[in-house]
C-alpha cells in the first residue's frame, strides 16, 4: 500500500484490505446488493430514495440545490450510523471507507470519523477501482491453479464429492455453491436466490486468493453458465485444460441419489413441472408432458429414470466430449455406493490415488 495522503489510502492490491479492521461500503443499500467488497458492511449516507432526489435535482435544478438537500441527508446518516453502529469502536479502530468512485460520499465519511480521531482512510478510486482489480485478477489466477476436475454423469454425486474432499482438507472451488445453484435446467434452489454476476465475480475471487498454488484444486466440470452465472473465460479454459477424475456410478444408485438430493421437488410438482417446460427446445411435447403427468401422479422414480435416459445421459456424453481436454483419458474411479458414508470412501481413494501421483508440471 502506497503512503496516505490527508485520509485517503491509495490501495494497490486487494490484499492490503486485510491492514484495515473493518471496510465501510457508503454507498446506497441498491449498490451494495449488487455487489460490494467480500467482509464489507453497508452504511449508506444517502439511500436508495435520497441518492435519486439528490440525482435529479443535480440535473434538472442545479448543483448547488443538489448539494444542499444531499448535505442534509449525509449528515443525518452520518449522525445515525455514529449512533447505533459505531458508537462502541475503540479509540484504535482503523476502517477502509468506500463509495462508488472514492468521491464525496466516501470523503465525508472520512472526514467526519478523522476528525472524532480514529484512522479512517478513503478508498482511493473507491468501488470502481476495487472492480477493475476483481476483473484483472479474475483473468490472471486460473493460470497459477492446478485443477483436478470432476466428471460424471447427472447423480454421480459430484458435488457431495468436493464437500467429502473438503473435508479431508483438500483444496475444493465449489462453482455450485457459489453460484447458489446446482447447475442444470432443474438446479434452481429453493427459496435461495442468485447472487448477481458482480457477486459471484467477488466471492470468487476471495476463494481463489485463498488458494494454494502448489497444491492441486479440485473442481466440478462446469459448462459457461450455471443457471443465470456466467464463468469468466480464463477459468473455463483452465477448467477445459485440466485433469479429469471420472466417476462411475451404477445407475441405481443415481437414481437413488437424486431421489435424496433433490427431495424438495417431491413436495412442489407444480414448481418443478414449470421448470420442465424450460426443456421445450431439447425435448417434444409429448415427452414433456408425459414428465409432467409423473409429477402430478408423484412417479418420481420412473420420472428420473426417464430424464436420466432420455436427456441428461445424452447430453452428458456430448457435451464432456466437446468441452473437457482431459476427458479423453480420464483417471476413472467407480463405485455404487452413493451414500453419504459410499461418497466419503470414494473421496478418501481419490485423494489416496491423486496424492500418490506424480505432480503435474504447469506454466503459470
Amino acid at each position: 500500500m502506497s503512503p496516505m495522503r490527508h485520509g485517503v489510502a491509495s490501495v494497490g492490491q486487494i490484499e492490503d484490505y486485510h491492514l484495515f479492521e473493518e471496510i465501510i461500503d457508503v454507498r446506497t443499500p441498491a449498490e451494495f446488493a449488487d455487489d460490494h467488497i467480500p467482509g464489507a458492511i453497508n452504511c449508506p449516507v444517502l439511500d436508495n430514495t435520497q441518492r435519486i432526489e439528490v440525482g435529479t435535482l443535480y440535473n434538472q435544478v442545479s448543483p448547488f440545490a443538489a448539494k444542499k438537500i444531499g448535505a442534509a441527508y449525509v449528515s443525518e446518516n452520518i449522525a445515525r450510523h455514529l449512533r447505533e453502529t459505531f458508537h462502541d469502536r475503540p479509540k484504535t479502530w482503523r476502517p477502509l471507507i468506500v463509495c462508488w468512485r472514492g468521491g464525496q460520499r466516501s470523503g465525508a465519511m472520512t472526514y467526519v470519523l478523522r476528525r472524532i480521531g480514529w484512522d479512517a482512510q478513503q478508498l482511493e478510486g473507491g468501488y470502481k477501482s476495487y472492480r477493475k482489480q476483481v476483473i484483472d485478477k479474475l483473468a490472471r489466477l486460473p493460470h497459477l491453479l492446478h485443477f483436478k476436475v470432476v466428471c460424471g454423469a447427472t447423480g454421480s454425486g459430484k458435488s457431495r464429492l468436493l464437500h467429502a474432499l473438503a473435508q479431508r482438507s483438500e483444496q475444493v472451488l465449489d462453482l455450485e455453491e457459489l453460484a447458489c445453484h446446482k447447475g442444470s435446467v432443474l438446479g434452481v434452489l429453493p427459496d435461495s436466490a442468485q447472487p448477481s454476476q458482480k457477486t459471484f465475480e467477488s466471492n470468487l475471487l476471495a476463494a481463489l486468493q485463498g488458494l494454494d498454488p502448489t497444491r492441486p484444486v479440485y473442481v466440478e466440470a462446469e459448462s459457461r453458465r450455471i443457471g443465470s452465472i456466467q464463468l469468466p473465460d480464463a477459468l473455463l479454459a483452465r477448467l477445459r485444460e485440466g485433469e479429469c477424475i471420472n466417476i462411475e456410478a451404477r445407475f441405481e444408485a443415481r437414481v437413488d441419489f437424486l431421489l435424496r438430493d433433490y427431495a424438495y421437488f417431491l413436495n412442489a410438482p407444480d414448481w418443478f413441472n414449470s421448470r420442465l417446460d424450460v426443456l421445450h427446445t431439447l425435448q417434444s411435447r409429448e415427452t414433456i408432458n408425459r414428465w409432467q403427468g409423473y409429477a402430478k401422479i408423484a412417479q418420481w422414480r420412473t420420472l428420473v429414470i426417464e430424464l436420466l435416459e432420455l436427456h441428461y445421459d445424452p447430453l452428458y456424453r456430448r457435451s464432456q466430449n466437446r468441452n473437457f481436454n482431459g476427458f479423453g483419458s480420464p483417471e476413472t474411479f467407480t463405485t455404487s455406493d452413493l451414500s453419504a458414508a459410499g461418497i466419503d470412501l470414494l473421496a478418501a481413494r481419490i485423494a489416496a490415488k491423486i496424492a500418490a501421483s506424480p505432480t503435474t508440471e504447469r506454466t503459470p
